[in-house]
This record gives structure tokens, sequence and C-alpha cells, in this order.
């Protein structure tokens, strides 16, 4: 995962990541994350069991392997390491999967549990967060905040759409909000989101439910859930297939809901990582794949994330 040459974009990583620890304050050794912070989290192992569609979209060679072992990061928003669980400040959940593909090779998945993203750039992402953070309680109205609200729709939309808090987190579904490219053995390229859906449906709490949870309920209750003997604990891949036409290179731009969903397989969540707390600080997933058959979009996002993803993930593991 090399660092960006681009030096502009280095430099805007540097100041995103100002502008979270102005917010959320510094927790040396936890994660800053675009989209937004997800400090507290969990690791899982388990194994990833491809679809006979997914060598078809693409010649990645987790998709024509037998089974590929993974790592998944299931996650809570803001840059809190301690937020509760119940907090609704939690939502949107992130989920990020990371294919080991050999030693030292790999390729991941990021993804959150909303189809939206607040803004097409870093800086107006950067100019969001600066105005989250000059906009405290008892600021005169219009605040920066509304100011900035008001004339970012897409931000607007992301602030105030739903986002109740799940029962599990793997009752939830997860967006991949940036489009990858894919290749596959004949050449042929198609333009996708990836998806992650729970085999078991989704549900969410209500506020009744919510009161009676503990802080950390949603760890407790994945950890009960994998090693309880039940049922097998499986997410499905999807891939949002692309239309002609369809915009790429914006994260804001969600595309139709009858655009083709292909399964690209089974995620199978087997225990938790041991020494979790230790492996989250030295895991940097990579927004950008880096592996034959699968390139990033021009979405602009996608290298600013992996700047910022790296450089915080070096100060995370140097903490």
């Amino acid at each position: 995962m090399p660092l960006p040459s681009d030096e502009k974009l280095i430099q805007l990583s540097r100041d995103l990541i100002d502008a979270f620890r102005n917010i959320f304050g510094k927790h040396p050794g936890f994660r800053p994350i675009l989209a937004p912070a997800h400090a507290r989290g969990i690791l899982i192992r388990g194994t990833f069991e491809p679809s006979s569609a997914a060598k078809d979209l693409s010649l990645a060679p987790h998709f024509d392997s037998v089974s590929t072992s993974i790592t998944v990061r299931f996650s809570s928003s803001t840059g809190l390491p301690q937020i509760p669980d119940t907090d609704p400040n939690g939502n949107p959940r992130g989920l990020a999967i990371r294919f080991h593909l050999g030693e030292h090779v790999h390729t991941d998945v990021i993804s959150h549990s909303t189809p939206l993203f607040p803004t097409r750039t870093g800086d107006e992402f950067l100019g969001m967060l600066r105005a989250i953070a000059a906009s405290p309680p008892g600021t005169a109205s219009p605040s920066p905040i509304e100011q900035f609200l008001g004339a970012h729709p897409a931000a607007f939309a992301f602030v105030t759409a739903p986002k109740p808090t799940p029962a599990s987190y793997v009752l939830e579904t997860y967006y991949g909000i940036n489009a990858m490219k894919a290749t596959n053995a004949s050449g042929e390229t198609k333009y996708f989101r990836y998806r992650v859906v729970p085999l078991a449906g989704e549900k969410v709490l209500t506020e009744e439910e919510l009161a009676q949870k503990d802080a950390g309920f949603l760890h407790e209750e994945l950890l009960a859930r994998l090693g309880g003997g039940g049922d097998e604990v499986v997410l499905k891949l999807y891939a949002q297939i692309a239309n002609e036409g369809d915009v790429i290179d914006d994260a804001t731009v969600q595309w139709p809901e009858s655009r083709n969903l292909v399964e690209l397989g089974a995620i199978k969540l087997e225990s938790a990582v041991e020494e979790n707390e230790k492996e989250q600080k030295h895991i940097i997933f990579d927004p950008v794949p880096r592996v034959e058959g699968l390139e990033p979009s021009k979405d602009p996002l996608l290298e600013l994330r992996a700047a910022l993803y790296l450089i915080s993930g070096r100060e995370r593991r140097a903490a």
C-alpha cells in the first residue's frame, strides 16, 4: 500500500486527520477514518467462498478459489474509541473485509451501513468537518454547519437520513460507496459497487429496545453468536453493476435499485481475532484494490482515502 506522490493529496489527508482530532480529541492507537471516523471496532476471522458468478465478473484470485481466509472488522462511527454501542452517533456502522491472498498480498472491501455519503471530494468533506467544529452548542443560527448543509444537498441528505441501530452487526446491510472496475478473463469490464447483505436478514432496534441494551451489546452479541454453537454466521457479498451512463466517479450519486446485483460469494464468520486490540492497531485497510482483475474508478475519494488510512495507520502503530 504505497503512499501517493501527490503532495496536495497528502496535505489534505493530514488536514482531515487534524480536523477529526479537533472534533473528537486525540486517541493514540486508534483510527480516524474518512466517513466518519470508526475508532471502536472488533476484528473477526472467517472465510470467503466465491459464487460461480464471481469469476465471470473479475479474474481476481479470490473469485476463482475454493475459499479465501479473511479478516473482518465491524465498527462504530465517530472517533471515540469508547463510544457506547447504544449511542445513535455510532451509526452508520462500518464493515471492512481483508482477503488474504498470500504472504503480504491482500485486497480489501470497505463499506458502511448506508448507501449515502455526504460529499464528492475530500476538500468538501474537510469543509464539512470544519463547519461542525465551528458550530458548538449555542452557536447562533444559521451556524456554519447549517450553512454548509444548506449549500450541499448530498451532505444534508446524509445527515438527515434515518440511521437506526442494528440488533447485531451481522443483521445489517453494508454498502461500498466508491465504484470499482472489474475485468474478467475475457477482458470484459464492468463498474460496480460492493454490497454486503446478512443471510439472516436485517433487524433494527426500536428506541425502547435500544434503551434496554448494555453499552457494549453489539460486541457481546457478536461474540456470543459466534461462540454459541448455533447456525453459521454468514453474510453475502454482492456487486451492484452500473449501467452504461451511470455516474461512477461520485460517491454521493446512488444508482437505482433496479441495477443488477451479482452474488459474489459467502462471507462466513468464525471467531474473534486473538489479541484483538493489538491487531486492530496494526491492520491498515486499503480502499484501493491492488489485485489483478480489480481496479479503482476515477472517484476522487479513493486515493485520498488510501493516503488518509495509511498516514493515520502509521501514526496508530507508532503510538
